[in-house]
């Protein structure tokens, strides 16, 4: 039997993602937007999804909203934001209870997912735009938002390695939105780029939970109604061919250095290697029996933590440490050599086997809550690619020494960025 069951129909210009299952005593409704990203609107869409649950026009005010959800039996709302190779998510998202469980059989699901249309398509406008008072308090707490990361140098670093590392790539932009766009945004403007969505926005709703697919898809059809969007299709993400390696050192006033070191893999989700190259970075930096854990922060205690993560839509994979200054030569010359003992296949089958075990432990634990389950399956959206969790499983369980070799082969050193303290030489 198959771990997850998802059935998939076009409803009204949405794609309706039904998964039903046992397991869950809530059921769990999320919404999903995807766009591909771009300088002149980031800011607009990192804004726009906490401007809309901010109040509509059944439920004006954050009172009366918070007021109904604790009216369903304490349901949930949630906005995020994501960046998967080169677009731009939101997701709103709402936990509500299962009437099977009460003994009030008040019609839940069907409340939820109509609150959720009337955030989407009915907002609190006056025709013209939003109103002032939300959209400048949202605006306030955006700004904060995009300060902190700044404020948080293992984030910071993160972020100034993407900067450098794919300059004058959408990838470069910040989920966020940046800053010094924020005070050109006005109520109309934000409200014209809230239509532009509804029409070229790929639109996906998940409901996962103790569900029936005929009655998710009726209470779409009456809900919900994208007729005029004319959605795009995920984008391939750009890539570098033979990048030439930049350093970047960067001084600021903080204690423990930074470095952080980006690679292009040159393999995505979408590619048929993908899952050689999560065993790669499994062994290489992914886990606490990595060859960068192992030999970077216990053999050698050059590091305070070290470890790899792969963008499996971007195609890059990033190696985050924090260091002493004095310590970066050494530091990343034995990062380069673990690289390259992966390139020559200088692992043990032992290695191979407990990630492999590891990768599959995270993968279920994973779909053991309903969102890690609904972020599981959205990738195959994301991608273009039609990879079920079965498949995906059973592909890791079949990766090969040689694969994973292949795979490290084609991974290039792009980007070495370095956070040191004030008057400090690297």
């Amino acid at each position: 039997m198959a771990y997850i069951e998802e059935k998939l129909k076009e409803i009204n210009g949405l794609t309706v993602h039904t998964i039903p299952s046992g397991k869950f005593k809530t059921n769990t409704i999320v919404l999903k937007l995807l766009a591909p990203l771009k300088k002149e609107d980031v800011t607009l869409r990192a804004l726009l999804p906490y401007v809309l649950q901010r109040g509509n026009k059944n439920f004006p005010t954050s009172t009366a909203l918070r007021q109904h959800l604790d009216g369903l039996y304490g349901a949930t709302l949630n906005v995020d934001l994501a960046k998967k190779g080169e677009h731009h998510i939101i997701s709103f998202r709402m936990d509500i209870a299962n009437e099977k469980f009460l003994a009030d059989q008040t019609p839940l699901l069907e409340q939820g997912i109509k609150l959720l249309s009337d955030i989407i398509l009915h907002p609190l406008t006056d025709g013209e735009g939003f109103t002032d008072n939300i959209l400048n308090e949202e605006k306030r707490t955006l700004k904060q938002r995009i300060q902190s990361v700044y404020d948080d140098k293992m984030r910071y670093s993160n972020l100034r390695l993407v900067q450098e590392m794919c300059k004058d790539e959408p990838y470069e932009l910040h989920v966020n939105g940046e800053i010094d766009q924020l005070d050109e945004i006005t109520r109309t403007s934000l409200y014209e780029y809230y239509k532009k969505i509804l029409k070229e926005d790929k639109i996906d709703l998940y409901v996962a939970g103790d569900v029936k697919q005929e009655e998710i898809e009726k209470y779409v059809e009456t809900y919900f109604s994208f007729t005029e969007n004319k959605a795009v299709q995920p984008v391939k993400s750009m890539t570098k061919e033979n990048p030439q390696v930049k350093e970047v050192i960067e001084q600021q006033d903080v204690q423990q250095g930074k470095l952080n070191i980006g690679y292009r893999t040159n393999s995505t989700y979408a590619d048929d290697d993908y899952c050689a190259l999560q065993v790669f970075n499994g062994i290489f930096g992914g886990f606490s029996h990595s060859k960068l854990f192992i030999n970077v922060r216990e053999k050698e205690s050059l590091a305070y933590y070290a470890a790899s993560r792969v963008e499996s839509h971007k195609g890059i994979l990033m190696v985050m440490s924090g260091i002493q200054s004095e310590n970066f030569g050494k530091a990343v010359k034995i990062i380069n050599e673990q690289m390259a003992a992966m390139k020559k296949g200088d692992f043990t089958d032992t290695e191979m086997e407990q990630t492999k075990a590891v990768i599959r432990n995270q993968l279920l634990e994973t779909i053991d809550t309903s969102y890690g389950l609904i972020e599981v399956l959205y990738h195959n959206v994301a991608a273009g690619r039609n990879r079920s969790f079965d498949d995906y499983l059973e592909g890791i369980a079949q990766v090969t020494k040689e694969e994973v070799v292949k795979v490290a082969e084609k991974i290039e050193q792009d980007t070495i960025y370095f956070l040191t303290g004030m008057g400090e030489k690297a």
